[in-house]
């Protein structure tokens, strides 16, 4: 399978020498469990002839410990192999996904991500053991049936003669095991997205009393999933009852061929005891379907986790950036997503040292130009510079040093408060930290918790605007040429957001700004207004410019509605005070 290829450096995975030695050890065993019937029935015929049997009872007995010891080597090193290959491959899997972006969570989805990461990472480890020990167990058959040609070649032609029916057995159940676990780890990572779903989502699903349709909904692909482990269990139990059909007949033809060769005084009782246990160890269909079956959830797992390695990770280049004051240039930048074209040919420049504000109506494409301006996203053509380099030239340290963000829902990741506003800085200081802090308003209610900027983020209570403030401290903190804020003060009060916009428009060393704006108020302090209406530049200009048009006008009408309800003030003017 092509996954197995891409997830894994190789069939053996990353740790081919720890899985050599696993091989060794475990044919090893197999082949002192080889050694230990004839050890048997050498033992037994000495006995019987009333001769010293000492010596080959101890052989058996060294046999017995070996085989623990090995059994035991065996099992030590299969779960650490497993263990460290999961661990390698859930790093290589993160890392990824980091590199490749927001475009991974669009293509997959959260939830099926991280089944994809957590589940599916886990059964994938298991590859390289599982195929290390098919070998060994395939050893035992084919062992087997070489000590019945050495003990008579007639017992090994009645192996033979059914070994085609056990190996289309043994083909049938690969085939149809590799489909229900497919199927079954599909139906996982759906479930999985859509729990995702509802737990991102849950005030709104407390508030809107659905709670139990939620659960409904999560739960709906239930019946396919327990169809899907049904098939699986089935189809092993289909396999292993035709082995078991199979295999007891081919041993009993084994022994009986052996009983007559007895009786014509051709095999010794010893050698009789010895063919019943290699028919045995050659019919051994039941040890290589489980190790089938496992193999074959290993590689179905392998499958979904190459699918999230096949998607393309943002590449980088070798430029650095020119000393210059951060003009931002889209040309011709048109993105595709879900088949609907959202920009369309975009020419945009945002001169160095000023704020722009986008506004828009809902679906015009605000974020996602906020997302290609800073280079979180690729357009599809076109594209982006900063003071005349373009983006997809850049190193990576450069881009990242070069340009700053602010979201609407910040991540904070589970850090102290100075760290977290500190987070991306090459080297961040407490008192950078703490200006940036004030520049974003977020000083103050920092210095009201216990602990102060030493507080973890989980024991700081916060608004959802207190977080964005945390955000915008981050990207103060973190400074650049070019500072992205994709709708990262929504959930400011008025002052406050006039207050910060205030500090955007006055510089302060900030560079550039382009701003995803909501709010007339917002637009009418920014330098320039792009106005973005159908994934096209309708107008660019002033804001108290724009107002003049009724189209523009009605960008923000739900806006200032939503504002008037829930406020009680009046809908802003072109100046951004009340009309």
């Amino acid at each position: 399978m092509a996954g197995d290829v891409r997830a894994l450096p190789g069939p053996f995975g990353p740790y081919p020498a720890r899985c050599a030695v696993l091989c060794l050890v475990s044919t090893a065993a197999t082949g002192a469990g080889l050694l230990l019937p004839a050890a048997l029935g050498r033992a037994l015929d000495l006995l019987l002839a009333e001769a010293p049997a000492t010596r080959w009872v101890l052989y058996c007995a060294a046999l017995v410990l070996l085989l623990a010891v090995l059994d035991a080597c065996e099992t030590v090193l299969g779960g650490t192999v497993d263990a460290r290959t999961t661990a390698w491959l859930r790093r290589r899997l993160t890392g990824h996904v980091l590199a490749v972006g927001p475009r991974a969570g669009a293509r997959f989805g959260t939830g099926d991500l991280v089944a994809r990461l957590v589940g599916n990472a886990a059964q994938a480890g298991t590859a390289p053991t599982a195929r290390a020990a098919l070998l060994a167990a395939l050893a035992g058959p084919v062992g087997g049936l070489v000590a019945l040609v050495l003990i008579d070649p007639w017992l090994a032609a009645v192996l033979v003669a059914g070994a085609p029916v056990l190996v289309l057995l043994l083909r049938a159940f690969a085939r149809d095991t590799r489909e229900c676990v497919h199927r079954y780890q599909e139906v996982q990572g759906r479930i999985a997205g859509a729990l995702s779903e509802a737990v991102g989502g849950h005030r709104t699903i407390r508030a809107a009393g659905t709670a139990d349709r939620e659960a409904a909904r999560i739960l709906r692909p239930l019946p396919e999933l327990s169809r899907a482990g049904h098939d699986m269990w089935r189809v092993q139990g289909r396999a292993a009852g035709r082995s078991v059909a199979v295999a007891p007949l081919l041993q009993l033809g084994v022994v009986a061929v052996a009983g007559v060769l007895l009786a014509r005084h051709r095999l010794t009782v010893g050698e009789v005891l010895a063919a019943s246990r290699y028919a045995v160890l050659a019919t051994g269909v039941g040890v290589l379907v489980g190790h089938l079956a496992g193999l074959s959830r290993a590689r179905a797992a392998a499958g979904r986790v190459d699918e999230a390695l096949a998607e393309p990770p943002i590449g980088y280049g070798t430029r650095r950036l020119p000393p210059g004051p951060g003009r931002l240039e889209l040309r011709g930048v048109t993105a595709v997503r879900g088949g609907r074209t959202v920009l369309d040919g975009v020419d945009l420049v945002v001169p160095g040292g000023t704020t722009m504000a986008v506004v828009g109506r809902s679906g015009a494409g605000k974020s996602l130009l906020a997302a290609i301006a800073g280079r979180l996203a690729d357009p599809d053509a076109g594209q982006v510079l900063l003071d005349g380099v373009p983006l997809r030239d850049l190193t990576h340290d450069e881009l990242r040093r070069a340009i700053g963000h602010a979201f609407e829902r910040p991540a904070l990741l589970g850090g102290t408060l100075e760290e977290e506003i500190g987070l991306g800085m090459p080297s961040p200081s407490s008192a950078r930290v703490r200006e940036a802090a004030r520049t974003a308003h977020a000083d103050d209610f920092v210095n009201r918790l216990p602990a102060g900027y030493a507080t973890r983020c989980a024991d700081a209570p916060r608004s959802g605007g207190e977080s964005q403030r945390l955000g915008l401290a981050r990207a103060f903190a973190h400074g650049g040429r070019l500072l992205v804020l994709d709708d990262a003060l929504s959930s400011l009060d008025t002052v406050t957001e006039a207050q910060i916009t205030g500090a955007l428009v006055g510089g302060d060393g900030v560079g550039t700004r382009l701003l995803i704006a909501h709010r007339a108020a917002t637009a009418a302090r920014a330098d320039a207004v792009a106005w973005l209406d159908g994934g096209r530049v309708r107008a660019v200009g002033r804001h108290t410019e724009l107002w003049a048009t009724a189209g523009y006008r009605a960008v923000f009408a739900g806006a200032e509605t939503q504002t008037t309800g829930v406020l009680g003030e009046r809908p802003n003017g072109p100046d951004g005070q009340g009309r």
